[in-house]
């Protein structure tokens, strides 16, 4: 699975900058993958802009969800790609996180509200065209699994592509705010409960060595 490439050819794609980076995976070998790009710009109505000579509200672009169908058998498999593209495209840090699922007794609103949108579901309604531009047909069904059995969620900033570049700091990143491959961060074996952080960047302190 080529996280980095499906990224790289929406970049071109679609021209505007990223915010952040996700996939979203349920805790079943085999299943498919949602992978959501979220862009940072803002676009006006057509019909609106048509209709008046005033001018037209501003709205977010919508984000752009896809999906993957690897052959993974293990949560390191899915770690390596994300590793790789967040490597690739700079960021700074990338974040695992494996939630229960929000049909639990217990389960707060909170929780229901993140998995929606962990799976690129639109918050109110069934109508997500102004959320999220799908091109994953089994989204549906992955978030009605993914409510009972709960979900695994990466996350990660891009610099080269994304908005971070003035604000990034990082003696590992190349004049294009990437890096070069392979990443030196290894995935961790085996799954566990809760948040992992894998840290990428790195500052020299000044005069070391």
């Amino acid at each position: 699975m080529e996280v980095f490439d499906r990224i790289a050819d929406q970049l071109d794609a679609v021209g505007l900058p990223l915010f952040a980076v996700t996939l979203t995976a349920l805790p079943r070998p085999h299943t498919p993958v949602l992978l959501m790009l979220h862009w940072h710009g803002f676009r006006a109505d057509p019909e609106r802009a048509a209709e008046s000579a005033a001018a037209v509200p501003m709205s977010p672009v919508p984000g752009s969800a896809l999906q993957l169908n690897p052959l993974w058998d293990a949560l390191e498999w899915l770690d390596r790609a994300m590793l790789d593209a967040a490597w690739r495209l700079g960021a700074w840090e990338l974040d695992r996180e494996e939630r229960r699922g929000c049909r639990t007794a217990g389960a707060s609103g909170r929780e229901a509200l993140e998995c929606r949108q962990a799976f690129g579901a639109p918050l109110f309604g069934d109508d997500g065209d102004d959320f999220m531009l799908a091109e994953a047909p089994d989204r549906p069904q992955m978030l009605e699994m993914g409510e009972r059995v709960g979900y695994v969620h990466w996350r990660f900033r891009p610099v080269r592509g994304g908005v971070w570049r003035d604000v990034a700091r990082d003696d590992t990143l190349a004049g294009d705010g990437g890096r070069a491959p392979p990443c030196p961060v290894r995935a961790a074996a085996g799954a566990g409960a809760g948040r992992l952080r894998y840290m990428l960047g790195r500052v020299q302190p000044v005069g070391e060595a």
